[in-house]
């Protein structure tokens, strides 16, 4: 069995409404985002302090920074706001759902059941996109697991899923459903889509939300099709009315960021050392840096400058450095500690004038120093 669910709890707003897509993302490898590793690392610290808090559970753990451990102590927080005498707490619960949706399992960060309710909890770390506890199949699906695993030990009839987001605004939701409404949600709406994404068929439902994460999403036909398909619906064929263009903004929403895709699409074949007729990569726009803060201060002070001028709770940019006491002074002071790095590779028109990079050197590039 492979570790994570081919219809995952937390791809289930995507395989329930675009049912082939999960088998069309076995295609593609999995890449883990710097976002992603970070909230990775957030649940990491909030499990070994919910196993410390509640099971006096003590595990040596890393470093961690201070947003980052005051974000998870108010996690504890809402854990603990949420327990009730008697009510049984799991932490990182491993369920499995594969009554309703085959071979369907998954982990979720907190389960706390009692003959009053059972209580899904999960902690979303991101701050880029906000999401709801209110009809979430991910909490509906992991719900369905914890039904499975204590539903005929515990008496409860109520099911609660809270999302804990507090890196942003808004981020702490919560919904409630009868036992009853969710095993209706299971076996009439669940069951016939998960059995269509297992064999990867039904109708390709590309949309803003369904492909946000879709790992097919760069070279997704339905989804060009769609946002190609919004410029044909015009009765007038040499002139875009007023109507057409709000019913296209309307509809548009996933056509800056397919365009981006497919931008990033070209530029990694490219960097493959890849031809594509017509494009190439070119330096991109390069930041000036310090070497080091350490010895801009000490050359700064010995020019005569007062520390103190040099801070706005942080040492200044150059820019602002420059701005504050004159360009040509500070690059007099300052000559040998800035450095420009090579600029990241970007995407031009063949026709562009500067000249192309080599791949090699511009995948370097992409994985140096912001």
């Amino acid at each position: 069995m492979r570790n994570h669910a081919l219809l995952s709890a937390s791809k289930a707003h995507r395989w329930l409404v675009c049912t082939p897509s999960a088998r069309l993302e076995e295609r593609f490898p999995d890449i883990q985002s710097e976002y992603a590793k970070e909230g990775e690392r957030a649940h990491r610290i909030a499990e070994v302090k919910a196993r410390e808090n509640f099971f006096d559970e003590w595990v040596k753990t890393e470093v961690v920074p201070t947003e980052m451990n005051e974000y998870t102590d108010a996690y504890i927080e809402f854990i603990a706001n949420k327990l009730t005498p008697y009510a049984e707490l799991l932490i990182e619960a491993k369920l499995d759902y594969s009554r309703w949706v085959k071979e369907g399992f998954g982990t979720v960060d907190c389960v706390i059941v009692s003959d009053d309710r059972l209580e899904i909890i999960d902690f979303k770390y991101g701050k880029g996109h906000l999401v709801d506890a209110y009809e979430n199949p991910q909490m509906m699906l992991y719900a369905l697991g914890a039904i499975e695993a204590f539903g005929s030990i515990y008496d409860f009839d109520k099911v609660v899923m809270s999302i804990f987001q507090p890196r942003i605004e808004n981020g702490v939701s919560e919904y409630t459903l009868s036992v009853t409404e969710l095993l209706g949600w299971a076996n009439h709406y669940v069951m016939p889509r998960a059995e269509q994404a297992y064999l990867g068929k039904g109708k390709f439902m590309p949309s803003a939300e369904t492909c946000r994460f879709c790992k097919a999403k760069e070279q997704c036909k339905a989804r060009a099709n769609a946002n190609l398909a919004l410029f044909d619906d015009n009765q007038d064929l040499r002139l875009i009315t007023p109507e057409h263009a709000g019913g296209i903004l309307l509809e548009a929403a996933d056509i800056e960021s397919w365009l981006e895709d497919l931008r990033n699409l070209v530029t990694n074949t490219l960097l493959k050392g890849i031809k594509i007729s017509g494009w190439k990569l070119v330096e991109g726009r390069s930041i000036r840096k310090y070497i080091s803060e350490a010895d801009v201060v000490q050359a700064m002070i010995k020019a005569g400058y007062d520390k103190a001028l040099l801070f706005e709770e942080k040492l200044m940019t150059l820019t602002e450095l420059e701005k504050q006491f004159g360009k040509n002074e500070v690059g007099n002071i300052l000559k040998n500690l800035i450095i420009k790095p090579a600029g990241k590779p970007t995407l031009a028109l063949q026709r562009d004038k500067r000249p192309a990079i080599n791949p090699a050197e511009a995948l370097l590039a992409q994985f140096g120093d912001d």
